[in-house]
C-alpha cells in the first residue's frame, strides 16, 4: 500500500513539474494544481496509512491523527482559491496581452538582441 501512494505521490509531482515548465498559463496552472494534490496527498500519509484505525479518539486503541487531516482540508481550502485566483488572473492577462503565453510574448517570435 505504502509503495502505491509513494508512486501516486511521486506521478502527481512529476506531471505538476512538467506542465508549470510549459509555455502557456493554462498547463501551468494545471501543474500548479496537480503539485497540491501531491502535496495534501504527502501530508494526508505523515499521519499514517493505518486502514483498521478508527477516525475519531475513543473507538479503538490506536486512533488516526487529526493534525494530518486538518492540514489537509486547510490546504485544500487555500489551493482552491489560489487556483481560482489564478485562472482570473490568466484570463485577464490573456485579455490584456493578447496571448497565453506566460512570457507575454508570442511564440515565434524572436527575443531581442
Amino acid at each position: 500500500m505504502e509503495a502505491l501512494f509513494a508512486a501516486v505521490v511521486g506521478t502527481l509531482t512529476a506531471c505538476g513539474l512538467f506542465l508549470m515548465l510549459r509555455g502557456r498559463t493554462f498547463p501551468v496552472i494545471v501543474g500548479l494544481t496537480l503539485l497540491s494534490y501531491a502535496v495534501n496527498l504527502f501530508l494526508f500519509s505523515m499521519g499514517g496509512l493505518n486502514t483498521h484505525a478508527a477516525p475519531v479518539i475513543g473507538e479503538s486503541l490506536s486512533p488516526s491523527d487529526p493534525l494530518p487531516q486538518a492540514l489537509v482540508l486547510t490546504a485544500i481550502v487555500i489551493g482552491f482559491a489560489m487556483t481560482a485566483f489564478m485562472v482570473i488572473l490568466a484570463i485577464r492577462a490573456r485579455s490584456e496581452l493578447g496571448n497565453d503565453h506566460v512570457d507575454g510574448k508570442q511564440g515565434d517570435e524572436e527575443p531581442p538582441r
